[in-house]
């Protein structure tokens, strides 16, 4: 059986601004129209994190634009929190890694699995500017040795294999 899975949004600066420790996946409670929204792709994850309250995981400062066919929707918040389907020892592990100094839960990718809009969430902690460097460095001497290898193999085939 193929897995249905298709990604909404990702959250490209968790990468490069977190150094990802682990990653979670949870259901996400949402609205008939703000699931309509989000698989058209009208969903942002820049600035979002997920924090506990009262022994529950929300997802806060997640964007999610109003469905333009739902009509006028005076009271309705894009950026309301929204809470996270996680299990209650889920949850109590999460606490604790929160008190942590340094640890953060920052959503990493929205996507639909089998109907379902799920969150894939990090526990991270953030990169200071010396690892960031580090990583823009590594990226780019990756990207020259691609560029390098691939300008080699062309030149084998421009004369003959020979």
């Amino acid at each position: 059986m193929l897995m249905d899975t298709r990604v909404l949004a990702t959250n490209k600066r968790a990468f490069f601004d977190y150094e990802i420790l682990e990653t979670l996946e949870s259901g996400l409670v949402l609205t008939g129209q703000e699931v309509k929204s989000a698989k058209l792709g009208h969903i942002s994850l820049i600035g979002a994190y997920v924090i506990s309250r009262n022994g529950e995981a929300f997802l806060t400062n997640c964007w999610i634009s109003p469905y333009e066919y739902a009509g006028l929707l005076s009271s309705y918040n894009p950026e309301r929190s929204r809470k996270l389907l996680l299990h209650k020892n889920e949850i109590a592990r999460l606490i604790g890694m929160s008190k942590q100094k340094g640890l953060t839960f920052i959503p990493i990718k929205v996507y639909i699995k089998h109907g379902w809009i799920k969150v894939e969430f990090a526990i991270a902690k953030g990169k200071k500017k010396f690892d960031k460097r580090q990583s823009i460095k590594k990226h780019d001497d990756d990207r020259n040795t691609e560029r390098e290898l691939k300008q080699s193999s062309n030149l084998k085939f421009s004369h003959g294999g020979v």
